[in-house]
C-alpha cells in the first residue's frame, strides 16, 4: 500500500509539470507574436498558422528523438499501420490544424492570459461529447460544474483589456473557444483508441499527423510559407524549438501522470495550466492581469475539477485508478 500512494503521489508531481510547461508553452508562443515580422495586417491569417505549423513540427522532431532514445521508433512504425492509430489520426486533425491553429489565432489577438483559462474548458466539451457520442453517463455535480466553467470563461471574455481593440479582442476569444472544441473532440476520438497504444508514441502519431497537415494542407491553403524561413532564422527562432519543447514534455508527463494516479486527479492539476499562463504571463508579458481574470480562472480550474472527478475521492490517493 505505501508503495501504490508514493507510486501516486509521484503521478502528482507528473501532472504539476504537465500543468506547468503548457502554461509556459503558451507564454513563450505568444512571444512570437510581438515580432514585426508576424505583425503585418496582410499575415493575419498566416502568421499564427506558421506558428503552429512550426509548434508542431518541432513538437513531432523532439517526440521522434524521445522515441528513437527509448527504442520506440519500430513502434511507432507499427502503430502508424495499425487500426487503434485512426482515431487518434483523426483526432489529431481535431486537436491539431483545427484546436491548435484557432488556439493561434486566439493568442495573437487575445493574448495567453485570457486564451488559456477559456481553453482550460476542453475537458469539460470531451465530457458532454462522451455523454452524447460514448453514451457515457455525466453526474449532477459535473454538469454543476460546466455551469462554473461557462461563468468563469464569461467573467474573462466579458470586459477587453484597457488598450486593445475590442472587434480582435472578441475574436480572440470566439477562437479560443473553437480550439476548446476541437481538443475536447480530439480527447473523445483518442481516447477510444488510446488504450491499445503506447501514449509516447500514439503522441507522435498525432504531431507527426498533425504537422504533416499544417506543412502539405493549411499552410499552403493560408498563403504559402512566405513567413516560414523567416520566422526561424530570425529574432524569434528560438521560440519554436523552446516552445515545442515545453508542449512535448507536458504532453509527456500528461500521460504518465494518468498512468500513475488515475485520469480523475491528473487532468485536475493539468488544467491548472491556466492559473501558470497567468503567472508567466504577468514575469514574461506586458498584460495587466485584473481581478476579472483570476476570478474568471479560478471558478474555470474549480469546475472542471468538479467536472472531472469527485473531489473528496481525489484527495484521497489510496483509491489508485
Amino acid at each position: 500500500m505505501k508503495q501504490n500512494l508514493s507510486f501516486a503521489k509521484r503521478g502528482l508531481v507528473f501532472a504539476l509539470i504537465s500543468g506547468i510547461t503548457w502554461g509556459l508553452d503558451g507564454v513563450i508562443l505568444s512571444l512570437a507574436f510581438a515580432s514585426p515580422l508576424l505583425l503585418g495586417e496582410e499575415y493575419w491569417l498566416l502568421a499564427p498558422l506558421t506558428v503552429g505549423a512550426l509548434h508542431d513540427s518541432f513538437s513531432a522532431f523532439w517526440l521522434l528523438c524521445f522515441n528513437g532514445a527509448t527504442g520506440r521508433l519500430r513502434e511507432l512504425g507499427r502503430t502508424l499501420r495499425s487500426k487503434a492509430a485512426r482515431p487518434v489520426i483523426l483526432g489529431a486533425l481535431f486537436g491539431g490544424p483545427v484546436a491548435m491553429s484557432s488556439y493561434m489565432l486566439g493568442l495573437k489577438f487575445a493574448g495567453p492570459a485570457y486564451v488559456m483559462p477559456i481553453t482550460a474548458l476542453y475537458p469539460a466539451v470531451a465530457s458532454v461529447f462522451a455523454a452524447v457520442f460514448l453514451k457515457e453517463k455525466v453526474a449532477v455535480r459535473a454538469w454543476f460544474g460546466l455551469l462554473l466553467c461557462v461563468v468563469g470563461g464569461v467573467i474573462i471574455g466579458y470586459t477587453p483589456p484597457e488598450g486593445s481593440l475590442g472587434n480582435e479582442f472578441y475574436l480572440g476569444i470566439a477562437f479560443a473557444l473553437v480550439a476548446t472544441f476541437g481538443w475536447g473532440i480530439e480527447g473523445v476520438l483518442a481516447t477510444s483508441g488510446m488504450d491499445l497504444l503506447d501514449p509516447a508514441v500514439a503522441l507522435n502519431v498525432r504531431q507527426l499527423t498533425s504537422s504533416s497537415v499544417y506543412l502539405l494542407v493549411v499552410l499552403p491553403l493560408a498563403g504559402g510559407y512566405a513567413l516560414f524561413v523567416p520566422a526561424l532564422t530570425g529574432s524569434i527562432g528560438w521560440v519554436f524549438p523552446v516552445a515545442a519543447m515545453t508542449g512535448a514534455l507536458s504532453y509527456l508527463c500528461w500521460y504518465r501522470a494518468m498512468n500513475m494516479t488515475g485520469v480523475s486527479r491528473a487532468m485536475a492539476i493539468n488544467i491548472t495550466y491556466s492559473l501558470w499562463g497567468l503567472l508567466f504571463s504577468a514575469v514574461f508579458t506586458e498584460v495587466e492581469i485584473t481581478a476579472a481574470i483570476i476570478t474568471g480562472a479560478l471558478i474555470i480550474t474549480t469546475g472542471m475539477i468538479m467536472v472531472v472527478g469527485n473531489p473528496k475521492e481525489m484527495a484521497c490517493l489510496r483509491s489508485i485508478q
